[in-house]
């Protein structure tokens, strides 16, 4: 779990350089279920950090994620957090999304977010009471 919450601290930050330890060389970023990509799959930390500099470039003025719980679900990990965005036009939403992230070897393999928290708390095969209790 240390891992995924030291990946997101460097998102956060977009510090690249400092999630190649963290991330698998192939890792895999799955398109959010519900949202606009789904369906499209990024393959390995460079072609990831592109497409997150080219939206912050076009799409966001601002776009960050608020964990607020992070569930062990064996060889992954569900994080349940807030996500806020304000678009270059200004429209602004603040959401409640989640994550999965896979790990293998003690590196994160694959990411897989979902635009509804129930929806991943089901994929990891977690009751959706798991999302309310202390983790």
């Amino acid at each position: 779990m240390e891992i995924v919450k030291r990946a997101n601290e460097f998102l956060e930050r977009r510090d690249w350089p400092g999630m190649t330890d963290l991330f698998d060389p192939n890792v895999e970023l799955y398109g959010t279920v519900g949202g606009l990509e789904e369906g499209k799959v990024l393959r390995g930390l460079s072609e990831i950090s592109r497409a997150f500099e080219t939206e912050d470039d076009e799409v966001w003025d601002e776009h960050r994620f608020e964990p607020q719980q992070f569930i062990d679900a064996g060889n992954r990990v569900v994080v349940l957090q807030r996500e806020y965005q304000r678009s270059k036009s200004g429209a602004e939403l603040v959401i409640d999304t989640a994550s999965i992230l896979d790990l293998r070897d003690g590196r994160i393999v694959r990411m897989q977010g979902y635009m509804n928290p129930a929806e991943a708390l089901e994929a990891a095969g977690l009751p959706e009471q798991d999302a309310h209790s202390d983790s």
